[in-house]
């Protein structure tokens, strides 16, 4: 059985998707992939949307959408993104902080970077766990 891993943020509208939908673009051998916050938006950040299809192909807004904590499972890890207030708490097994800017409201180019950052981050996480590097 795959460990399940949540990418958790306040407002689960823009890093912690861009995590969950990257967890599952290219680590979905290694672990599960969900995201989650302590509030909601109505819809995903529409430049995260966008610039995930036409970098990855990925249509946010076709597999997920945002979550509270109580609706994803019990989960091994805890990403959170670095959300500059008290990051929401979920029981896990192991939890880091991936000390992310929002870039909401910024350049695409902003986005971009923040991007980037996750799919390194995403890839790291995913070759700790094939590694056993991270107690589980």
């Amino acid at each position: 059985m795959l460990p399940k891993v949540a990418f958790v943020c306040v407002h689960n509208s823009c890093r912690s998707q861009i995590a969950e939908a990257l967890g599952k673009h290219l680590a979905a051998d290694s672990f599960e992939s969900y995201s989650a916050g302590t509030e909601t938006k109505q819809r995903i950040n529409q430049d995260a949307v966008r610039l995930m299809k036409e970098r990855f192909g990925i249509d946010m807004e076709v597999s997920q959408r945002s979550k509270l904590l109580a609706a994803i499972p019990e989960v091994d890890v805890v990403i959170t993104m670095g959300c500059n207030v008290e990051c929401p708490y979920l029981p896990c097994k192991f939890r880091e902080d991936w000390g992310l800017d929002d870039p909401s409201g910024k350049t695409d180019e902003e986005f971009h970077k923040v991007i980037d950052i996750i799919e390194s981050k995403v890839l790291e996480l995913k070759g700790r766990l094939e590694a056993g590097a991270i107690a589980l």
